[in-house]
């Protein structure tokens, strides 16, 4: 294969869009075992009071991921989350006022490999969410297992992300003051697995927890679609039915975590490697869909309003698509 090397003639600051676009990557793919790592690793060096001080502060921290997390925002508003920004670029894209004195239950798609637009949008002010939606904390659900390992915890926090669990959610929807929006990427780490160029596959049809919440918190719904999230990796054939996509389904119901086999481009060439294309991303909010609050919903009820959802999601991404030069016989597929 014939690698295709950067030109030495880059400007700094595509070099800068790379760099932050890399630590990202490592944050997403490493910086956890990393962390158990350096914890485990102190407790046998003479620094070993590091890790016993901050196993107190963890237990007596413990709580804090599900109370809203604590985000510091000159970690939120950092220049490296601007570079990362224009490396794709990543955009966000207002098409309806949100009420500061309402909570919301926004739904992310697609899930895409890493989440780029979604993490940028809600876990940093890059895109000038507080700009666009003045008066609005945006919270991004993040798998609850990372919430239990030491440093990447805090680091976790730092940008809004709180634990994807019933609880966190319903801690901030409850909230009387309103002004949150709770976004949860609802394909998950399964739907990452049909993330590839071109693909508009959501695994929607049966994730109904989220319209339940909502409607036991009388939440308003919020869909988001974000085009071009699934266009900044290639993925190794893995059609359904395969036996790599039944290795990679149970791989994730016991890890929690899917394993996409993704590839791009690398630091230095083009050709390969685990670095996301410079691909534009666009992230486009909807209009909210108002929910009748209900203690105790029925499946009927919550098929009602499910349904709504994925109607209003559909003319959300055929109003939209035109522009961002998806072809006009291309639709949305609900698994």
């Amino acid at each position: 294969m014939k690698v295709e090397f950067a030109p030495r003639s880059l400007p700094l600051q595509r070099r800068l869009q790379t760099a932050a676009v890399v630590q990202w990557v490592f944050s997403f793919l490493a910086l956890a075992q990393c962390c158990i790592a350096a914890f485990i690793a102190l407790l046998f060096t003479r620094f070993w009071l590091l890790s016993a001080l901050y196993a107190v502060w963890w237990f007596l921290d413990r709580e804090t991921p599900g109370k809203g997390g604590r985000r510091i925002h000159i970690l939120r508003k950092s220049i490296v989350w601007r570079y990362m920004r224009d490396y794709f670029p990543i955009t966000l894209v207002k098409t309806a006022e949100l009420d500061p004195r309402q909570n919301y239950l926004a739904g992310f798609h697609p899930h895409g490999v890493l989440a780029a637009g979604a993490f940028i949008n809600f876990c940093t002010e890059a895109s000038g969410f507080s700009t666009l939606f003045p008066g609005i904390t945006p919270h991004l659900m993040f798998l609850t297992l990372w919430f239990r390992v030491p440093f990447f915890r805090d680091y976790a926090m730092s940008g809004g992300l709180v634990p994807s669990d019933k609880e966190s959610a319903s801690y901030l929807l409850k909230k009387p003051e309103g002004g949150n929006l709770l976004t949860i990427i609802v394909g998950g780490a399964q739907e990452a697995l049909d993330a590839r160029p071109g693909s508009y596959t959501l695994l929607l049809k049966n994730r109904k927890g989220f319209v339940r919440l909502a409607i036991e918190n009388g939440t308003p719904l919020v869909p988001i679609f974000s085009f071009g999230e699934n266009d900044l990796y290639e993925q190794v054939r893995n059609p359904r039915g395969s036996c790599l996509r039944w290795l990679q389904h149970r791989l994730q119901q016991i890890m929690g975590v899917s394993l996409p086999l993704f590839h791009a481009r690398g630091i230095f060439q083009y050709s390969f490697g685990l670095i996301p294309y410079r691909r534009p991303i666009v992230s486009v909010v909807g209009k909210p869909i108002p929910v009748q609050k209900k203690h105790n919903p029925s499946e009927e009820e919550v098929d009602e309003v499910h349904q709504k959802y994925i109607n209003e999601l559909t003319k959300l991404f055929e109003e939209h698509k035109a522009k961002y030069n998806i072809p006009e016989d291309r639709h949305l597929e609900f698994i």
